[in-house]
C-alpha cells in the first residue's frame, strides 16, 4: 500500500507561482512513476506531467516551460513548481503514484488563480 498526501494548493493571482508537494509513504519502494494531475471545475481529469523512479520528466505540451516536476527521493516527495500562473491553471491537482498492477492517488490540492 502507498499512501499520498498532496499539499501547497492555495490562491494565488495571475502571473504567480506555487510549488506543489505530493508526500508518500508505505510501501514507496514499489513506486514506478509518479505523476501529476489536474481537474477543473465541470472538465475530465487531465495528465499533467511524470517523473520517473530514474528522474526522467515528461510534461503535457500546453505546460512546457511553465511546470517543472521534480522528486527527492530521500523524502519520497515529488514536487510540482508551476509558474506564470493564469485563471486556466485553476484546478484541484492530483499526484498518483503507479506500482506493478496498481495505482494509488492522492485526494487533491486546491489550486485557485484569481485576482
Amino acid at each position: 500500500q502507498v499512501q499520498l498526501v498532496e499539499s501547497g494548493g492555495g490562491l494565488v493571482q495571475p502571473g504567480g507561482s506555487l510549488r506543489l508537494s505530493c508526500a508518500a509513504s508505505g510501501s514507496t519502494f514499489s513506486i514506478r512513476d509518479m505523476n501529476w494531475y489536474r481537474q477543473a471545475p465541470g472538465k475530465q481529469r487531465d495528465w499533467v506531467a511524470r517523473i520517473s523512479s530514474a528522474g526522467s520528466t515528461n510534461y503535457a505540451d500546453s505546460l512546457k516551460g511553465r511546470f517543472t516536476i521534480s522528486r527527492d527521493n530521500a523524502k519520497n516527495t515529488v514536487y510540482l513548481q508551476m509558474n506564470s500562473l493564469n485563471t486556466e491553471d485553476t484546478a484541484v491537482y492530483y499526484c498518483n503514484a503507479v506500482t506493478i498492477g496498481r495505482v494509488y492517488w492522492g485526494q487533491g490540492t486546491q489550486v485557485t488563480v484569481s485576482s
